[in-house]
């Protein structure tokens, strides 16, 4: 028998990526015989979150938010701070001996003739592997809307991967832009570290919900009711909504007209309060409209006034940058997301996994964590079956 890159034991899974996701997958398959090599472009695991600013937490429970065969430790409370997800993830990857290669970027993935894949790296590394796993990460590239004047704007930009702590900005007149959970929570910080004017720039109303009521976290509601009716679960979001948080009309956050999961399942999850309902009430945090252009020193907004912050935060977002590496393949959709994820392959690219490009309501790092197990129960099978 004539051993193949797919499934000969030289040829490894590539795992790109050395985030949770990655992590995850290469310890379920080395729990399973199957040797995984994870690739990571940083000097070290969890770049990403080496990077985020030093207020964040989970927003999901800490015994929902382990990954397969370590759990977290109970002094990490039940709010995991950014730092301790760093030494999590050193930890997990020390504890499962994982294999990784750092300071190593794919810049493209291609099918290998003998039936396994090519990696091109840096340094002109030509890597074959028997499968690839792409998790590179939901949070890639920094995401910036085409404004009319940025590139001439004069006052001081940043987006919101850049921004650390609140203390460059006491008492400064800030302007986030965008209210995601991102920059919900960055608006909350910049208040209780002393900046002297914020405002929040809104262009679609967001859903805001406690992360906890009465001690049952929003994790494992939005675990209960993912597989639920759409209409159900707005109608239940609706209910919950006037009950547990304030209506914000008369400070510029009105309820939304859409229902929370029908906004879900466009990709929009909700805002989870840690401290932006208070503000808004209390006046600290204003609600202004959506950024439409800038304009010398000015920032126009989209009902035609003008403001002059001393320094605009953008919290637009990010893009999953997969089409360089992947998108010839033909495994992304129109907006650049995988066509599959988890234990699926696409269609025209068996041997091909994605990780960690959703984002549901049950918890990111739980999902990770169930799909680096389904990956790796596939690929032992695939080996098992070409034996």
């Amino acid at each position: 028998m004539v051993n193949t890159p797919q499934f000969g034991p030289d040829h490894p899974v590539y795992v790109i990526g050395g985030g949770p996701g990655g992590l995850a997958v290469a310890a379920s398959l080395r729990a399973k015989g199957v040797r995984a090599v994870v690739l990571e472009k940083s000097d070290a695991v969890g770049a990403s979150w080496r990077s985020h600013y030093d207020r964040l937490r989970l927003h999901t429970t800490r015994r929902l938010s382990a990954l397969p065969g370590l759990a977290m430790p109970r002094s990490f409370g039940r709010w995991v701070a950014r730092a301790d997800v760093v030494r999590y993830l050193e930890k997990y990857a020390d504890v499962h001996e994982l294999e990784i290669v750092t300071g190593v970027e794919v810049t493209r993935v291609e099918r290998d003739t003998e039936g396994g894949w090519l990696l091109h790296a840096t340094g002109g590394r030509r890597l074959t592997g028997r499968a690839v796993v792409v998790a590179t990460g939901y949070n890639h590239t920094p995401r910036v809307p085409e404004w009319p004047g940025l590139d001439a704007y004069g006052g001081e930009f940043a987006h919101a991967s850049a921004y650390r702590n609140p203390a460059p900005y006491a008492g400064r007149d800030v302007l986030v832009v965008g209210a995601g959970n991102t920059g919900a929570e960055i608006a909350a910080d910049l208040v209780e570290g002393g900046a002297g004017r914020v405002r929040l720039a809104v262009r679609t109303v967001p859903h805001i919900v406690r992360r906890s009521t009465a001690g049952w976290p929003a994790q494992r509601t939005g675990i209960l009711v993912r597989r639920l009716p759409v209409r159900l679960v707005d109608k239940a979001g609706e209910l919950m909504a006037r009950v547990a948080v304030p209506d914000l009309s008369e400070h510029g956050l009105p309820r939304p007209d859409t229902g929370l999961y029908s906004r879900v399942r466009e990709g929009a999850i909700p805002v989870q309060d840690v401290g932006l309902i208070d503000a808004v009430r209390r006046g600290a945090v204003e609600i202004v409209g959506a950024v439409a252009s800038f304009a010398g020193d000015k920032v126009v907004l989209a009902d035609g006034s003008a403001i002059t912050p001393d320094a605009v935060i953008a919290a637009t977002g990010y893009g999953r940058a997969l089409e360089p590496l992947v998108g010839h393949l033909g495994v992304l959709d129109e907006r650049g997301r995988p066509v599959t994820h988890g234990a699926r392959s696409p269609e025209s690219a068996p041997g091909l996994y994605f990780t960690g490009f959703t984002n549901p309501i049950s918890g990111m790092f739980r999902e990770m964590a169930r799909d680096a197990e389904r990956i790796a129960k596939a690929l032992a099978g695939r080996g098992r079956s070409a034996g």
